[in-house]
């Protein structure tokens, strides 16, 4: 009995073959993932996991007696080299192995500096997977010299990590300021102005000329002429989705393997769940990259594949952890013109606006408007700029309103 066979052993993965028994589901389910660990968790790799703070056995999302006790078959080491779409069949670690549905929860992988400028030095790491978190760890030893390019979510945490440990922490961010892609201003002075106060030097509007060094990095070159020491360098400068798999096959991709809103990619007996995947929001397509969208996009996708002709609506939220601040963000803010200001009780919040409608939320160690605006967004509602502004208003009475 051929079954689901699930390509890709992360959250979306995961989520995806355990919503399935869930629902009880009794076919084949085989869940195949190229790394030797089974799935684990992402986000603490940056943080918890790199500061010592969590042991590896605390990154799993789920025992791995739990794989076996639910009769998923968990391969582990076994990359997938090709889909036989007419045959219906992956060739994964040299073997045939047959599906009914095939879903790709591949996820996404790192861009890296070009080895022309010395991207393939020795002490050059991304931060993506526990292999590359295992490899730079030895790194993070107290007064070395880090040079972190790339000043968005992932070369921020990079930074509160290195910092944290007594590093001398420099990043660099070539666009006119950190985090300028996924935030508004006001967000980006609040970090930078974070990073600075524990001694991390920002240099924002500056590129990366060159690395230097011969065979292993010592310090770099940047646009402005200056130049770097440098122990190691680490490279947070986006991701990029893993359509390769999908391409091979003659999968349609679009920002990613393009699926319909019940998440079928356009052979419909093959689906798609996570970082990926692109699907159609508010006339467009999306991508989203975060463990909620891996998880509600997987489970829905399981339901699907059982019956459910159900449509997948993101209700996105994202986090960060810097330092001692919990940065919590409700909706997406693609398209705002406005932003209001709220400082809450030991936090701030920033709300950006189109219009009178709100979209998003950026909460700063504020819980309590987090979950306010992630409320109001999810169900359609606003808030009135000006009782969000007065840090005197309960924000609760928002959701009265």
């Amino acid at each position: 009995m051929a079954g689901v066979v699930v390509v890709g052993a992360g959250q979306a993965g995961s989520s995806l073959v355990a919503k399935l028994r869930a629902l009880g589901y009794d076919g084949k389910v085989t869940l195949i993932g190229e790394e030797h660990a089974p799935p684990y968790q992402r986000p603490p790799l940056s943080k918890k996991y790199l500061l010592g703070e969590m042991d590896l056995e605390r990154l799993y999302l789920r025992p791995e007696s739990f794989y076996s006790e639910n009769l998923i078959e968990l391969r582990l080491d076994a990359a997938v080299t090709a889909i036989d779409r007419a045959n219906k069949v992956v060739v994964a670690g040299g073997h045939a192995v047959p599906y009914e549905h095939l879903v790709l929860t591949t996820g996404s992988v790192p861009r890296r500096l070009p080895p022309a400028i010395g991207g393939a030095l020795d002490g050059v790491y991304v931060v993506r997977d526990l292999r590359d978190v295992d490899r730079m760890a030895p790194e993070f030893r107290e007064a070395a010299k880090v040079l972190i390019v790339g000043g968005g979510y992932i070369g921020l945490e990079a930074a509160a990590v290195a910092a944290s440990k007594g590093l001398k922490v420099t990043l660099v961010e070539m666009a006119d300021r950190i985090l300028q892609r996924v935030a508004a201003k006001e967000t980006s002075d609040y970090f930078r102005e974070l990073h600075r106060s524990k001694g991390v030097d920002i240099r924002e509007g500056v590129g990366l000329e060159r690395l230097t060094g011969e065979g292993r990095v010592n310090g770099a070159l940047l646009s402005d002429g200056s130049e770097l020491e440098a122990d190691f360098v680490i490279v947070g400068v986006g991701i990029t989705p893993a359509t390769t798999l999908a391409e091979a096959a003659g999968v349609e991709v679009e920002n990613g393997i393009k699926v319909d809103a019940q998440g079928r990619t356009s052979d419909p007996s093959i689906w798609a769940a996570g970082d990926c995947a692109s699907f159609p929001y508010r006339g467009e397509r999306l991508r989203l990259e975060s463990v909620p969208n891996a998880i509600d996009m997987a489970e829905c996708v399981a339901e699907n594949i059982t019956g459910a002709d159900k449509t997948y609506v993101p209700q996105p939220w994202f986090w960060s952890d810097q330092y001692d601040v919990k940065l919590q963000i409700a909706g997406l803010n693609v398209g705002y013109d406005r932003v209001v200001t709220r400082d809450g009780e030991g936090g701030i919040s920033f709300w950006y606006y189109q219009g009178d409608t709100l979209l998003a939320v950026d909460a700063a160690n504020d819980a309590r408007a987090y979950m306010v605006g992630k409320r109001l967004i999810d169900s359609g509602k606003t808030a009135d700029p000006a009782v969000v502004a007065d840090p005197g208003a309960d924000l609760k009475a928002l959701l009265k309103a």
